[in-house]
């Protein structure tokens, strides 16, 4: 990106660092984030950590400073770290920007502007798939569901209500029930999710994992989000390993019957003035997924940043929708524990309803 420099690289593993150093491209490295605040003023901050408990205390440290940042997902470990992390930005005016990549993907920011222009009628429901990997179910939720839940903030707004069932061995989980997860994520139960979330207009939202369904010899992943409309259908997978095409079928109509899906053609019409191409030979080093749409769009996600700091507005994937997220993920399990009961948003209580009541 133009005008844009890695003054240091935090990272308290000493390993492999003149390595480290020569890929971000950084002039100094230092062991703790508070050590390098003391000593440097950067105006972006990138907390690149996937562990959730890692966030807060980092950016409450950057925004002492003032520093602006750019945060790896879910936003923080509880919800009551959220609204602590929403206040805080508010008190020293800083942006925070979420890698939430989806919203800056072109194949995703088309789906959108079809659902905008009415390409597929009136919206009727967005059914959303997380990984349904080994961590399908709670661990699935919070890890890739995140970016499922925040696809349909993003494409119809907050949610006003969610109904959701949550099993394990097919049977109901109880509020003493634990998943042991893969990441340290927080707490999370069941191996089987589905949830059913209202929005505004008559939409609704589903969102549904499911431990093992996707076996490693399958030809397409799960996880993405199909959008039903009163004319059509849009649909598009999320996935890692290659490029996927936005699909539309442009009748609402079953599956079986009538034409099939036809991919829609994207066209690229965002520029960044003065920015090197993209090393597209990186895809698929490790730790870096092998589908180009990942590098694309965590570079526009950071020119978004700079430019929302710049005007003093929001970034497009910002820590208030990231927090609606996180409310997402409560509400699953608060209705679970209230018999599948309509949960209204926003929640009054909190506490993440698995550390409540019998829950510790």
């Amino acid at each position: 990106l133009p005008n844009v420099e890695v003054v240091a690289h935090v990272d308290s593993n000493p390993d492999q660092l003149e390595e480290k150093l020569r890929f971000t491209q950084a002039r100094r490295h230092y062991a703790t984030c508070r050590d390098m605040l003391e000593q440097e003023t950067p105006d972006i901050v990138v907390i690149c950590s996937r562990h959730p408990q890692d966030h807060l205390p980092l950016i409450e440290a950057a925004a002492k400073h003032g520093c602006h940042l750019y945060c790896e997902k879910p936003l923080a470990a509880t919800l009551e770290e959220a609204d602590r992390i929403v206040e805080l930005a508010d008190r020293h005016r800083i942006k925070v920007a979420m890698a939430h990549p989806a919203r800056y993907a072109l194949p995703f920011l088309t789906m959108k502007r079809l659902i905008k222009a009415g390409e597929i009628g009136q919206p009727r429901t967005i059914h959303g798939l997380g990984k349904c990997d080994h961590r399908g179910g709670g661990e699935d939720l919070v890890v890739l569901g995140t970016h499922i839940l925040d696809l349909m903030v993003d494409f119809f707004g907050p949610p006003m209500h969610v109904s959701a069932e949550i099993t394990i061995n097919q049977k109901t989980v109880a509020r003493t029930d634990r998943t042991q997860t893969v990441e340290p994520v927080g707490p999370a139960a069941g191996d089987r999710i589905f949830a059913t979330f209202g929005f505004e207009n008559g939409v609704r939202g589903i969102f549904e994992s499911q431990k093992d369904l996707l076996q490693a010899n399958a030809k397409v992943p799960y996880m993405g989000v199909t959008v039903h409309g009163t004319n059509g259908v849009l649909s598009l997978r999320f996935d890692d390993a290659k490029k996927r095409p936005l699909l539309i079928r442009r009748e609402n109509i079953p599956a079986e019957s009538g034409s099939g899906f036809e991919e829609v053609p994207l066209a690229e019409t965002r520029e960044i003035a003065g920015a090197k191409p993209l090393e597209y030979n990186l895809c698929g080093q490790p730790d870096i997924p092998s589908a180009p749409m990942f590098l694309e769009a965590n570079r526009f996600a950071v020119w978004d940043l700079i430019k929302a700091i710049k005007q003093d507005r929001p970034p497009l994937a910002n820590i208030h929708d990231a927090r609606v997220v996180q409310e997402m993920i409560y509400g699953v399990y608060a209705s679970h524990f209230e018999s599948g009961a309509r949960t209204v948003f926003p929640l009054l209580n909190r506490t993440h309803p698995l550390l409540g009541e019998a829950g510790n």
